[in-house]
């Protein structure tokens, strides 16, 4: 069990590098249309549609049930009425797939149905968004003990504003810090302010 535990925290720890190549405040953010699971139910999500209701953060994180991933979707969804209350709303984005999702989407230590997760299984929108994304490895474990059938993505957030632009990108941070400086970076579009 340790052993496994320790696999899924380098895998976290892992995808904690900088996002250099991302995408940059300014830039437009790709739409994207997708299968998500809202507290644990499928349905199909756009970026274009959250968009008309206000800014919405997009983070990309490496895997569900993942140390630094658990970490960082219950951040979300601790800070979620705080999002809410800047306008904003949330989708993560992963390689994971729609029935790992629905699992993910609804554990009330984790999203907390508080939040749509999106399965990104080909990488074609972490890709759009200029993220690095790598293979999976054999024998790879989540923090449940179930194998890990998926690529990774690095761990990125994008404050997407309502014009379709990004207003702020956030990476190379712990999972707690990520999700801080996300909250930050709503807070100060909601004001008005650059952040």
């Amino acid at each position: 069990m340790t052993k496994r535990l320790l696999l899924a925290a380098a895998i976290s720890c892992a995808m904690l590098s900088p996002a250099f190549a991302a995408l940059k405040a300014g830039d437009s953010a790709p739409k994207f249309d997708a299968q998500a699971s809202f507290a644990g139910k499928a349905s199909a999500y756009s970026l274009g549609d959250a968009r008309k209701r206000g800014p919405v953060v997009v983070y990309f994180y490496p895997s569900a049930y993942t140390s630094g991933c658990n970490v960082q979707a219950h951040a979300f969804a601790v800070n979620y009425e705080k999002f809410a209350a800047a306008g904003a709303t949330i989708i993560g984005v992963s390689l994971d797939s729609i029935a790992r999702l629905n699992d993910f989407s609804k554990d009330p230590e984790y999203c907390n149905s508080k939040f749509p997760v999106a399965s990104d299984a080909d990488g074609k929108i972490a890709k759009s968004y200029d993220l690095s994304v790598k293979e999976g490895r054999a024998g790879l474990k989540d923090t449940r003990g179930v194998d890990i059938d998926h690529g990774f993505t690095e761990r990125t957030t994008f404050i997407v504003s309502s014009d379709g632009r990004i207003a702020a990108t956030v990476g190379g941070m712990s999972p707690q810090d990520n999700v801080d400086k996300a909250l930050e970076a709503v807070q100060s579009l909601s004001r008005g302010t650059k952040y």
